[in-house]
Formats: structure tokens, sequence, C-alpha cells
């Protein structure tokens, strides 16, 4: 008897080939069949009228410390996602030391957007190793889910406080190493780091794998060619590559015969050259012999930004020094008139590429406020009924509230910026990913890239059905050499989204409060997904989750391989 029958689907099986009508068998976590199917099951799905495909590859998460307080990693579970990997950026939190935990606490409270109380209260930070760590989530998680090694956690672990504005001594850097492969050995899926402007500690100083030089780099993405399975991921340190960029991620790739795999490539309306130019990286990296791929967003969401954090303002130039100051003094400061001039002056004239949009101040709305008769108003409309430059608005609303106050950055797009991404999104240089579920929360809503990409693929006729399935499942398990998961077919895991095509998406983003100590977070709703599936046990009915954990938790090496199966590696061609 059959564990689970998925009846009277139209089956998309992620290869890119046309959509079938079908039933689906599973048994024991595996497909068993696809086709018409008479064999008895123990539960069945009646999926009529709606697609069966493979459940969403999610390569781009913060999920690692989530993991403890909601193992169901939510929302990503509702939107269709079966399979995600955390640890990015360099910023896992394993391996950890107890001298190590705070600073990594508070870093990525800073860098990635989750409430410091929330870190305290719902993360326990007792464990040492890479394998403790994957221990201790071991059983107990919904979706199948790899994390890569940091360059920040190992960093800080085997240099402690010198992680911070040292160059690594060849003692040092040989810890670093020995870290690196005893994580990678324990599973972890490869190795991870930034070396972007954007990610600076919660003293306000570049976070520690900034720090390090040229070789390190290097160096570490090497211990990979030991271990099979594993990849590498990089933020780089400007806004468009120049020499020196592409070719660190070539040598990086090419020191461990691995893929490295960049965050993150958008479309915007007139940056066609800036596209060309970052994609352009893979192409060298080719030349060298390495393979270079870029992370492509969906969407460009609407910045959620405040100046308690600084996140992003603290990129404009002549404006991080400012997110040094504790809030009281920041506040002092931003009240100046004489430094509101200049840093109004830096902020407009000296921004470039995306940078030039965020400091465009009249483009903001008021998003979260204390005082709720400016919600939702433009800072363009209040600064003309103040009679004040609009940072003066800004910066006058914000130090009323301690700094508190939520301002949105809309994003404008037109059919041709669509067009755009849905060629960047097939392009063999590029990946769909950088959701940053688990992440930015107070920021965000990109962890619905799955369910935003098939509703912008039939509401615009970017892609059909079939290419929209292929690139969020067997374009992305391929790329990270995921083991018969991302394409339906016998013997292969059960990994599963059921969903209406005629209806799948995403509402538009709201805040709720459920992070431990009640903290708030952005979310979205699924729309349309009714069933999701993961070892063939389902996780989520009719829209609700049935609190089932039946995910594995991914190590490199036994769930993953260096060469993709045929099938998947021409699914990523």
């Amino acid at each position: 008897m059959l564990d689970l029958l998925i009846r009277n689907g139209q089956v998309v099986d992620g290869s890119g080939e046309p959509a079938r009508g079908g039933d689906i068998a599973i048994k024991d976590g595996r497909i068993a069949e696809i086709g018409r199917i008479t064999e008895p099951a123990r539960r069945t799905i009646d999926a009529d009228g709606r697609v069966v495909s493979p459940g969403f590859v999610d390569v781009h998460t913060h999920y690692d410390a989530q993991v403890f307080w909601d193992p169901k990693l939510s929302p990503s579970c509702y939107h269709g996602v079966t399979t995600v990997f955390g640890g990015n950026c360099g910023f896992s939190i394993a391996p950890l030391s107890e001298e190590a935990a705070p600073y990594l606490l508070r870093m990525l409270a800073r860098v990635e957007g989750m409430p410091e109380v929330s870190l305290k209260a719902g993360v326990p930070w007792d464990w040492e190793s890479f394998s403790d760590y994957l221990a201790k989530i071991e059983g107990r998680v919904g979706l199948n889910a790899g994390f890569m090694c940091g360059h920040s956690a190992i960093r800080r672990v085997a240099m402690g406080e010198r992680a911070v504005g040292f160059t690594a001594t060849p003692a040092e850097l040989a810890a670093m190493k020995a870290l690196l492969a005893e994580s990678l050995r324990a599973g972890a899926m490869g190795f991870s780091s930034t070396v972007s402007i954007s990610h600076n500690d919660a003293e306000g100083q570049p976070v520690p794998s900034r720090h390090a030089d040229r070789e390190e780099l290097i160096t570490l993405a090497g211990v990979c060619r030991e271990f099979p399975g594993t990849s590498l991921e990089i933020i780089p340190g400007v806004e468009a590559f120049g020499e020196y960029e592409m070719s660190l991620m070539a040598d990086m790739a090419a020191a461990a015969d691995r893929t490295v795999n960049w965050n993150v490539l958008g479309v915007q309306r007139g940056n066609e050259a800036y596209v060309e130019n970052q994609l352009s990286a893979s192409d060298y990296a080719r030349s060298r012999g390495g393979r270079v791929v870029a992370l492509a967003s969906v969407t460009s969401p609407a910045l959620r930004l405040n100046f308690r954090s600084g996140f992003v303002f603290d990129m404009l130039d002549g404006w991080t020094d400012v997110f040094k100051l504790p809030v009281d003094q920041r506040i002092a400061l931003l009240k100046d008139p004489a430094r509101r001039l200049e840093l109004d002056r830096r902020g407009r004239s000296e921004a470039s590429g995306a940078m030039r949009r965020v400091a465009r101040w009249e483009g903001y709305l008021v998003g979260a406020s204390r005082s709720k008769d400016l919600e939702g108003r433009s800072i363009a409309e209040i600064a003309a009924e103040r009679n004040q430059p609009p940072l003066d608005v800004m910066l006058d609303i914000a130090a009323a509230e301690e700094l508190r106050t939520v301002f949105v950055l809309p994003s404008a797009v037109d059919d041709d910026v669509w067009r755009r991404r849905a060629d960047l999104w097939r392009d063999e240089r590029t990946v769909v990913g950088a959701s940053d579920a688990g992440a930015h929360l107070d920021m965000i809503d990109t962890f619905a890239f799955s369910t935003h990409l098939l509703a912008a693929a039939r509401d615009r006729n970017l892609l059909s059905l079939e290419e929209a399935v292929r690139l969020l499942t067997a374009k992305p398990a391929a790329l990270l050499g995921l083991k018969q998961r991302g394409i339906l077919q016998p013997g292969w895991h059960a990994d599963i989204a059921v969903f209406d095509p005629a209806a799948v998406g995403a509402t538009a983003p709201y805040a709720r409060n459920d992070l431990p100590c009640e903290e708030m977070r952005i979310y979205a709703d699924a729309v349309g997904v009714s069933h999701v599936v993961v070892n063939g046990v389902p996780i989520v009915e009719d829209g609700a989750h049935t609190g089932a954990l039946p995910g594995v938790v991914l190590r490199s090496g036994r769930d993953t391989a260096t060469g993709a199966g045929r099938r998947a590696a021409a699914a990523i061609a």
C-alpha cells in the first residue's frame, strides 16, 4: 500500500518538459510511480485543477537562528519551498565559542535585521562545533535545510577580538582552515563570506570577514576542494565589479574547483550596462577555469528603513560614522542643522548606482510611526506642507520617535523591467535566489520569491509555467548538487508543491508580532498553494500547517554531490 497518492493533477516535473496529467504515488518518502495509478494509499490528495511540481529550492536564506524558535521555517513552508540553504554571507552561527557568541549574536542582529532580544530568548547559543549545531536541530526541522560555514564565525572563533581590524597571522589562518575543514567534514554545505560595505557589526565596524586579505579568502575557499558536494558563496565588496572583484571570485572558484554564487543581481530601470558588467564576472571566471553564478532577484521590494539600525543608510558616503554612535548621541547629531546639510549634500551628490535612489528623500513614505496621521504619507508632501527640506522632515519625525520610525522606499517597475528580469532568470550565468528568508525581518518580503515569480510569470506572460517551475526547482538543485531532489521522477525524494496556477501568488506584506518576546517581522501569506509535501509527508494541507517536521538536516557529500546528475545538469543550462 502506498503512503500517499496525489491524484488528478497536472504534473510539471521541473525538467522543463511539458505538463502532463497524472497521479504521483509516494512510498517511504520517495516517488514510487508517476502516471495513472490504481494502487490504494493510506492518504490521498485530490489535485484536480492544480499543478503538482517539485518543492521549491531556496539557495539563500538566513534561517540559522529562526530554526530554534520556528522549526517549520515560516513563511517559506507556505510558499511551496521544501529545501533551504542558510549560513550565507559569512553569517553562520557555527562554529561557536563562549567568547564569540555574544559578539556574533549582536552582529547578526545588526547586519541581518533580527531583533537582539529575540536572538537572546529564542536561541540557546550552547554549542561549539558545526557538528554540535547540526545535532541541535536534527529531527526537528520542517524543511530540508543545509547550512554554509560562515567566514565571520570562523574568524571570530579563531582570532577572538583580533578578527576585527587585523590581518590574520599564519597561525590564525591555519586555525581557520582547521575550523572550516572540521565544519565541512561535519556536513557544512561550503564556505560563505562577505566583503560588502553594507555589512557592519553592532559597533559599526566592518564585520570580521571584511578584514580578510585576498590570500585568506582564496586559501579558505580552497579548503572546499577536499570535500565533495560543497560550494562557495560571497557578497563582493563594491557595487560594480572591476578587475579585482572578478579575479577574486574566479580565483576562489578555481582554488576550490567549486562554483561560486554571489549575491545579488537585480534589474532596475536603466541599469542595462550594470547588469551586463556584473554578468561578465561569469565569463571572466570561465576563461580562467572557474565557475561564477549570480543570484538573480525576483522583485525589487519596497525598502523599509529606519535610522535606529541604520542598515542601508550607513552605506551612503559620509554616513557610516553616524551609526557608530549610541542612539542618544545619534539623535543629537541628526538634529544639528549643519550636520544635516552635510549629510544631505554628500548623500545626494556622492551616491552612485542603486544608492542614488536611497538618497532621494522625497521618494519615501512614512511606513510606521507613532503619529498615525503621518502613516502612508509621502515625505515630499509633508515637506511641501511644512516648507522644509525632505531630509529635515525625515529626521524630525525620526528623532521624535527615538529613531524607530519606518520609512518606505517604494519600487517602481515597468513592463520592460519585467521582461529583462525574465531574461536574467533564464541566463545560464544566474540562478533565482536572494530571498534572504529569516533575515531583515523589519525590512523586506523577498522570502516570497517563489510565489512572486510564479505570479509574475503568469500575469505578465514572461515565462511558461514549465520554465518558471524549472527555475525554482531543478536549476537551483543542480547548482548546489542536491541528490535526487528538484525533479519529480521515480526513486527521487518526494518533495512536492501543489498549487492553483491561476491563483498562486502572495498577499501584500504586513507586520505580525510573532517572534520571541513578541517582536515584529514583515510577513506575507501564500495564495493558491494548497499542499506542500516534504520527504513524502504533508506539512501544509489546504494552506494550513500540519505540525509535521519531516525535514532532513542536509550534509554535504551525503545529500549533495560535486557533479549533478545528468537530467539536473541539463536543467541548469
